[in-house]
């Protein structure tokens, strides 16, 4: 617990200096009309069409998603990530006509979405589409990218290596639960900084660490049945759980998504060959 907490300190210290740019043009997302709240979304690319199914129940992300095919926003953007037996990523507006070899990754529509982190409901088996997103550090709130996106494609796991998994996510939850904490003090450990009172902040620490370790004495962390079977059998990116948006699955196409999969890469992930949507148009 000792090194958790030395390390959520260390991150607490750093987030409060860190200055959020908020834009309101996230309120303006134009709402989907769909009977049962799911939305399919055929998208045409240079290797083949996929087709995508966008969760009802993530209303933000599939309106938005929604809103940007309906502008227009992703035609000819490349998918400038792709990483074997991991995912492939796309949606920076920047690598539209980008020269070879230019970095890609730091564009988007200029505001985020709030996170909607359904997991178990929803989780990063093989094809679940899930919205791209900044760092913990500069981003504690999980927010999505307002374009950027990917595809699992991902592998499959022993069971031996999803219990390994699940200690991490333990361990994971505990950090989360303590740097809340650690969050909600954020004006006293400031203050004993700035006064260098290293035996406060050292009593403030073993406090939080002991009411970390009571609040989670219950909890339950781990799979459910349903993610065992998908990740040992068709697989998946199951240490992705529970920290980025899952919005929707391909329903067809994997093929092409698995073709754009194995495309050779640059250093930096990017294809070496320009593979891009055409276009993208509801269904």
């Amino acid at each position: 617990m000792k090194r958790i907490v030395f390390t959520l300190f260390a991150a607490l210290f750093i987030a409060a200096t860190v200055v959020y740019a908020k834009n309101d043009k996230s309120k303006e997302i134009t709402m989907a009309t769909a009977e049962n709240g799911d939305v399919k979304v055929l998208v045409k690319t240079t290797e083949g069409d996929i087709t995508i199914l966008l969760y009802g129940n993530t209303p933000a992300h599939r309106d938005n998603f929604v809103k940007l095919v309906k502008d227009g926003y992703y035609n000819d953007v490349l998918f400038h990530r792709v990483i074997d037996k991991f995912m492939i990523q796309t949606g920076d507006p920047d690598s539209k006509g980008a020269p070879a070899g230019k970095r890609l990754g730091m564009g988007g529509p200029g505001y985020e979405i709030d996170a909607e982190i359904l997991c178990p409901e929803h989780f990063h088996k093989r094809g679940a589409l899930a919205a791209a997103r900044s760092g913990d550090e500069v981003n504690p709130e999980r927010k999505s990218s307002g374009s950027q996106f990917y595809i699992v494609t991902g592998k499959t796991f022993s069971e031996g290596q999803l219990k390994q998994m699940e200690r991490q996510m333990e361990m994971g939850h505990k950090q989360d639960v303590f740097n809340r904490l650690a969050n909600e003090h954020r004006a006293e450990i400031m203050q004993m900084r700035r006064n260098r009172d290293a035996e406060g902040l050292r009593m403030l620490q073993d406090s939080l660490a002991a009411e970390t370790e009571k609040i989670t004495a219950n909890d339950t962390v781990g799979f459910t049945a349903e993610q065992r079977q998908a990740y040992t059998t068709v697989g998946g990116a199951p240490h992705l759980d529970g920290t980025y948006t899952v919005f929707g699955e391909v329903v067809d196409g994997m093929d092409v998504v698995d073709r754009i999969e194995k495309a050779a890469t640059d250093a930096a992930d990017r294809p070496t060959r320009d593979i891009k949507i055409i276009s993208m148009s509801l269904l």
